[in-house]
């Protein structure tokens, strides 16, 4: 039996023994025990979460880092760490790691899918190509910024400081970045509603991650932070931001034991994004443009429209193998999106001769209707 896992067993019997005992000690559980049984069921459960801290970090310390990103990193469900896919000792090239991703967004901006291949190199380094793949969503107003195929993407990070090196606190320390091209999400297909022509953006990443596993009592967790310079919304999916600028991102994941070799990591993570995306407030606009354009609007009573995109949040449980982990399994929920503004539309009911129908021009929310939405992941380690 290896030596992890006979530790684990070990830790295993001297809870279960410890919880047994105490049961037994009770006696029974007559009336008039009831105070003192009432304490031991409080020191039983103090013990049980004990315990389940101490299996936790027994868990985690040999998982190894070769779960991928929606877009193809090793990390978590969204944002890269500063771990690479795994190389055996003795070689520089690892086994190909291959991921799959699903998000639900179908009510505006449709559902997207990721194909992702990564390879490492001598632990030091990993370069990889995902494809997005996109089906439309469901608003017959909005739907249309989305109304595109996908975006190919390419990665690569290098780790510029192993993880406790000189020392158990010293957190690991990468530097990577991300290419995307074919990109005509929202700013393409803004540009395209504003000048009749549609247009491919490219953009980009250049990010550093911190990240340290903890795999000693009394609490095991896995912590990760980074930033990253940027000119995509949305990893690409909002579009093309209007500037590149620096956003913050990180995560936090608590590795519990469910059983036969089989580790549940808890998680939840962030990451900044930028104000808005280019062309977007222009279309968000058009209308009361050609409004004043016209004469028929005072632009002193319509203020300028702008779209505010939040922070993105992620909540999700990786269910993986405790020892030399090959496979992993994501699924949980994203806050991407809601209400980000309003857009001028023309007023149908408009006529100038009756005043109670409305101003030529009024202003509609828009809700991308994406604060909930759905996603799951799979990984695979040759």
């Amino acid at each position: 039996m290896p030596w992890g896992r006979r530790l684990l067993t070990i830790e295993f019997n001297l809870c279960y023994k410890s919880l047994t005992s105490q049961k037994s000690a009770l006696g029974g559980s007559g009336e008039g025990y009831a105070p003192l049984e009432w304490n031991m069921h409080f020191r039983n459960t103090l013990k049980l979460a004990f315990c389940l801290l101490i299996l936790a970090a027994l868990s985690v310390s040999r998982l190894a880092a070769q779960h991928l990103t929606l877009e193809g990193q090793t990390g978590g469900f969204l944002t890269p760490t500063a771990y690479v896919v795994d190389t055996e000792k003795g070689h520089f090239f690892s086994h190909p790691a291959v991921g799959y991703h699903f998000i639900d967004a179908n009510s505006v901006i449709g559902d997207i899918q990721t194909f992702s291949i990564e390879e490492g190199f001598a632990n030091r380094a990993e370069a990889g190509y995902t494809r997005s793949v996109h089906w439309t969503g469901d608003s017959a107003m909005f739907s249309g910024l989305w109304n595109y195929s996908g975006m190919n993407l390419i990665n690569g990070k290098v780790v510029a400081l192993k993880e406790s090196t000189g020392g158990e606190w010293v957190p690991g320390i990468a530097v990577g970045g991300v290419l995307r091209w074919d990109d005509h999400f929202v700013s393409g297909a803004a540009n395209k509603a504003l000048t009749g022509t549609d247009k491919s953006y490219t953009n980009g990443d250049v990010y550093v991650a911190v990240t340290k596993t903890w795999a000693k009592p009394p609490v095991p967790f896995l912590l990760n932070l980074g930033w990253k310079a940027t000119n995509a919304t949305i990893f690409g999916i909002g579009g093309q931001s209007t500037r590149f600028g620096g956003r913050f991102f990180g995560g936090l994941g608590i590795p519990l034991p469910i059983g036969h070799g089989i580790v549940a990591v808890p998680s939840a993570g962030f990451t900044q994004e930028p104000k808005t995306s280019v062309n977007l407030n222009t279309l968000l606009n058009a209308a009361l443009y050609r409004c004043e354009a016209l004469l028929a609007c005072n632009p002193a009573s319509y203020p300028l429209m702008s779209a505010h995109l939040p922070t993105t949040l992620d909540y999700a449980v990786r269910v993986t193998q405790r020892e030399h982990p090959h496979f992993s399994f994501d699924i949980g929920v994203g806050q991407v999106a809601g209400n980000i503004g309003s857009i001028y539309v023309q007023n149908p009911n408009f006529n100038p001769a009756v005043p109670a129908n409305g101003p030529p021009i009024v202003a509609v929310p828009v809700n991308l209707q994406a604060r909930h939405v759905v996603g799951m992941g799979l990984s695979y380690r040759y």
